[in-house]
């Protein structure tokens, strides 16, 4: 398959496909059949440093920008890896880069950045509001003799078990009391080693591919004064930027997941042979696949642009949804055209062609979907009236 151009940050890929590939498709297949978490991957990536690429060098990071993140997480998922055990570190841990207190950067960050302790788990989504943030009915009270005392339900709380700190999002202020739905949030860093068995219980949820997600319960969590990052009720507006960062990073594993299935699907096309001619000189193989690469080369244009702006600290909103959009839709594609050209040996566990199938079908889905993607540009960009 040609080369993607000049890809920005050589020296980090170079590296980080070097770390990935002591991680081969066996090692993700046996952990995938027990559904088990990738320990000696994400303490590789820990200690190699990757994990705190977006901290600063003054608390022990790397201090490398957003585009930096982008390609580790590219390289990792085009080497046939999965980054979803560990992504999470580097877009949480902005909110409390941009709005934690000096005291609290001070506190976690160099922890994070030397490994001691994980930042993984994003306590957003509820079973009864889904996308919906600003309908979510956690709620967190203040305790006559200080601090906080938490209330709610969280689902789809990735890596909750695999993590030492969450970031919690919760309603202070009930609806019927502020001004705008999205006002009354406030965001809160729970330490789940603390935490759990006293107000706070995980429990797993299993899917269709290991992801280690779970399923949070809270009932009268009590939380210090200082777990409250940035000011109270503006939760809402710190989150935002942190999922303009997800949907970016999360559309770079997608270009990764595209380049993997476009490499397989090429190089086994070249070599079956069937009726006496290798199968890529068919027009029903080739036409897909050239399709799927096309896509490819658009979205990580798309991509690029939006990590270029959220450097910047420009708006960003419409281009790391359309990245994400765009990079998804590739990846499927490319996925879809990749077990069409392997056929049946496309279901075979040995090829990781199925596995890698299961896990970049969930972007389509997750973390937004991309119907709501639609809507978003249909209403914000286009000016259309509000679909839902």
């Amino acid at each position: 398959m040609p080369d993607m151009g000049e890809l920005d940050h050589p020296e980090i890929r170079e590296a980080v496909r070097r770390l990935c590939a002591d991680f081969p498709g066996p090692y993700w297949r046996a952990l995938d059949r027990e559904r088990a978490y990738p320990e000696a991957f994400v303490r590789a990536l820990t200690e190699a440093g990757w994990l705190a690429a977006l901290i600063p060098e003054a608390y022990g990071g790397a201090g490398l920008d957003l585009s930096a993140a982008c390609a580790i997480l590219e390289e990792i998922h085009a080497s046939g890896c999965n980054a979803a055990a560990c992504h999470a570190q580097m877009y949480t841990m902005g909110t409390l880069l941009r709005h934690g207190s000096e005291a609290q950067k001070r506190r976690w960050l160099p922890e994070i950045a030397a490994g001691r302790i994980r930042l993984q788990a994003f306590g957003v989504t509820e079973p009864g509001s889904g996308t919906d943030t600003t309908a979510l009915r956690t709620t967190a009270r203040r305790r006559p003799e200080g601090g906080w005392v938490v209330h709610g339900q969280k689902i789809w709380t990735s890596r909750a078990e695999h993590s030492d700190l969450m970031l919690l999002l919760a309603r202070t202020t009930p609806k019927d009391r502020v001004e705008k739905r999205t006002h009354g949030l406030s965001v809160f860093l729970v330490d789940l080693r603390e935490a759990r068995g006293k107000g706070l219980e995980i429990r797993p949820i299993r899917t269709m591919m290991n992801h280690a997600t779970t399923e949070i319960f809270i009932d009268g969590l009590v939380l210090p004064e200082d777990a409250l990052v940035g000011e109270e009720g503006q939760g809402f507006r710190y989150i935002l930027s942190g999922m303009n960062a997800e949907r970016i990073l999360i559309a770079a594993e997608c270009l990764g997941d595209c380049r993997w299935f476009l490499e397989k699907a090429v190089a086994y096309a070249k070599e079956r042979v069937v009726f006496g001619r290798p199968i890529g000189q068919n027009q029903g193989i080739q036409f897909p696949l050239a399709r799927a690469y096309a896509q490819l080369r658009a979205a990580a244009l798309l991509v690029r642009e939006a990590a270029r702006l959220f450097d910047r600290h420009a708006p960003c909103g419409a281009e790391a949804n359309m990245a994400k959009l765009l990079a998804a839709d590739a990846a499927w594609a490319a996925a879809e055209a990749c077990v069409q050209t392997h056929g049946g040996f496309g279901f075979a566990e040995e090829y990781d062609v199925e596995r890698k199938f299961r896990e970049t079908r969930l972007y389509q889905v997750a973390p937004i979907s991309t119907n709501l993607i639609l809507a978003y540009l249909g209403e914000h960009v286009l000016g259309l009236p509000r679909s839902y």
